[in-house]
């Protein structure tokens, strides 16, 4: 407890931020292209291919506004009926296309005898009125869930605008495809993550110390540096099943 100690600043929180740029480039990554593609190459770097990237090219995307009416998401169960007819879908959503699909469910309550209803009130001088929706069925299962991506200003919920991503929809479940590796036909979710690995690397999540202080010995720098390292991607399987929906 005296005398000089070595410590390491911050490196939990260097941790969590190189865990943020993983999960974020999942999502944003682009192919580099053009003059940058060529400079990027020299370097041994091309890009990679984001969700949302390919589901707005290879996907289904939505634009002009969320959708905030029966005939509105008709339209898109149409889409989907031409594409996979995958019958349970979850939507990925910003705040403001949450409250516009609960509206939407509301209001088809009429409010009036012989009207549906969507809620049954025993008088609770405790009880709190829930005014939002989990999903709904019209054709195939929607479900909605808040994604915190979309909100946080910091990150795609200081986006706003033309071309602004309000919500993404991705189907539940699985489908069979062929796996070069394994040779043969396998179940694969429509949305995963693939790593480069052999049989002596294995580059998920690589971490290791260099330098000569706390108790490294690997050079003779005076210092200890932590080291952070992937490589992995995406893979958007059937993105004609997905729709991306943008203002």
């Amino acid at each position: 407890g005296t005398g000089y100690l070595w410590y390491m600043k911050s490196e939990h929180e260097t941790r969590m931020r190189f865990d943020d740029y993983l999960e974020t480039s999942m999502i944003e990554a682009v192919p580099a292209k053009g003059a940058v593609a060529l400079s990027a190459a020299a370097q041994g770097f091309v890009g990679s291919e984001g969700v949302f990237y390919v589901v707005g090219e290879r996907g289904n995307v939505w634009s002009g506004g969320n959708p905030v009416a029966l005939a509105d998401f008709d339209s898109v169960i149409s889409r989907l009926d031409k594409q996979g007819a995958i019958e349970e879908n979850v939507i990925f959503l910003n705040r403001q296309f949450g409250f516009d699909i609960d509206d939407m469910l509301a209001a088809q309550n009429s409010y009036g005898a012989g009207g549906t209803s969507y809620g049954l009130f025993d008088n609770d001088e405790e009880m709190a009125l829930n005014l939002g929706f989990s999903g709904f069925r019209r054709g195939y299962d929607f479900y909605k869930t808040d994604w915190k991506y979309l909100n946080d200003p910091t990150m795609r919920g200081g986006i706003s605008g033309t071309g602004s991503i309000n919500g993404l929809l991705v189907p539940a479940g699985s489908t069979s495809v062929y796996d070069q590796i394994l040779g043969k036909n396998a179940k694969r979710p429509f949305l995963h993550v693939r790593y480069r690995a052999s049989e002596t690397e294995d580059r998920r999540y690589k971490t290791w110390i260099t330098g000569s202080a706390g108790g490294a010995r690997t050079s003779d720098i005076d210092a200890m540096e932590v080291n952070f390292l992937s490589e992995r991607a995406v893979c958007t399987l059937g993105a004609n099943n997905f729709v991306l929906f943008e203002d």
